[in-house]
């Protein structure tokens, strides 16, 4: 039996003195503490998964806050194979002076081991941060009811809101709901709100460590990307598979078409077939493990590029989200210009202006003519769109203004 929205969600009104609190030491100049929950410890080689989170935690500490990682482990796992992933995981996060602000805390019921959080910021010092930023989904109510101030960041945005009203994901209740999806929530949306009161923030990238890095004439245009994924959006009658293959296959043909070179890092799995499909469109293929091995290498790559193309999922352009990727935000704070797939009518991302949105093969041919033929000043355009739109400082100094209000 499905849940009502209701009771899947529900709003906190409460006004906590402890909030009032916060807001006090704010106006004094004392720092704001954010404890970020995360998901990337088990997920190593997956280095622009890192950067998701590690421009959210680089931009609030450049804002001056104290920043905690949270995240999670099982129990019931290996002692010893959870104790090197936390210590891969802090010297991971250490080459961005966060190594020792890494807190861990239990996935189910079960009480950690207390070796497993020896060298980690204690969970009961967590909570005493002003705000528990939740940017994964599964964290346990008991974790979030555990912080004074809570929001959750939605960074799937029409797809979380369509897990939650099918019963297919439980979301603990929190403070406030941010979502990077610009019609979640408003009039006309093509899924639902869940009962929620969604308040819309841009992604965010930490300039400071992205910055602008010019590329050959000869650089390809590149995307990093997953290819195959065991994830449908629907039901049998009129559901379609979501993954980025399904997003890519309209536009195969398109390096024929173009004279940039055309690259995809892309996580095929060792499929032959596959990769000489690609290459014989004329893609430049190689696996994505070779790039993101670690968000250092993921970063080298993106910076060495001319620039992005890149395909969404179905569920972008079906749900017309306005929806723009963490990954392409990096791309433009590197002053690459992005061409990516059109995704809903926006705000604040253009069609020509370091950015080129593109809904067809056609206009996706135009859009790399346009960008080579005015290549230096289409870089500018995309450092100037990160600089306005998604500077981390901004971004989060938005979020906590009214997280914390």
């Amino acid at each position: 039996m499905t849940r009502s929205p209701q009771r899947l969600i529900e709003m906190n009104h409460t006004r906590s003195s402890l909030r009032a609190a916060a807001r006090v030491r704010k106006k004094e100049g004392v720092s704001v503490t954010v404890c970020l929950a995360a998901d990337a410890m088990f997920y190593m080689r997956g280095g622009g998964h890192l950067w998701v989170y590690l421009n959210w935690a680089l931009s609030l500490r450049a804002l001056g806050c104290r920043v905690i990682w949270l995240e999670t482990v099982d129990p019931a796992n290996p002692i010893a194979e959870t104790r090197d992933k936390i210590a891969l995981f802090k010297q991971r996060l250490a080459r961005y002076g966060l190594g020792d602000s890494l807190a861990i805390a239990s996935r189910t019921t079960a009480a950690l081991p207390a070796e497993l959080t020896a060298d980690c910021v204690e969970f009961a010092a967590a909570t005493e941060a002003d705000l528990l930023l939740n940017m994964r989904y599964k964290t346990r109510p008991e974790i979030v009811k555990a912080f004074r101030r809570t929001a959750l960041v939605d960074i799937d945005p029409g797809l979380l809101q369509t897990w939650i009203s099918e019963g297919e994901l439980y979301v603990a209740k929190h403070d406030m709901y941010f979502t990077i999806g610009e019609t979640v929530g408003q009039l006309g949306a093509r899924f639902p709100d869940v009962g929620v009161a969604w308040q819309y923030t841009p992604p965010c990238v930490a300039l400071d460590w992205w910055p602008v890095c010019p590329a050959g004439a000869d650089a390809p245009l590149t995307t990093v990307t997953h290819w195959h994924a065991d994830e449908w959006v629907g039901d049998n009658r009129d559901g379609y598979k979501n993954d980025k293959r399904t997003g890519f296959l309209p536009f195969l043909e398109l390096p024929r078409q173009v004279r940039q070179p055309m690259e995809l890092a892309a996580c095929l799995g060792g499929e032959e077939r596959e990769q000489a499909v690609l290459e014989s469109n004329g893609w430049r293929v190689i696996e994505s493990d070779t790039v993101t091995a670690t968000p250092w290498s993921y970063q080298r790559y993106l910076q060495n590029s001319f620039g992005e193309f890149s395909c969404v999922k179905p569920s972008c352009v079906r749900f017309q989200n306005a929806w723009v990727s963490d990954r392409t935000i990096c791309y433009l704070a590197s002053g690459k210009p992005a061409i990516i797939q059109h995704t809903g009518p926006s705000r604040i991302l253009p069609d020509g202006a370091g950015m080129f949105r593109f809904r067809d093969l056609p206009e996706a041919v135009r859009s790399v003519e346009q960008v080579v033929a005015d290549y230096p000043w289409q870089c500018q355009l995309a450092r100037t769109l990160a600089e306005e739109n998604f500077d981390g400082r901004k971004v989060v100094r938005g979020v906590l203004e009214r997280a914390l209000s």
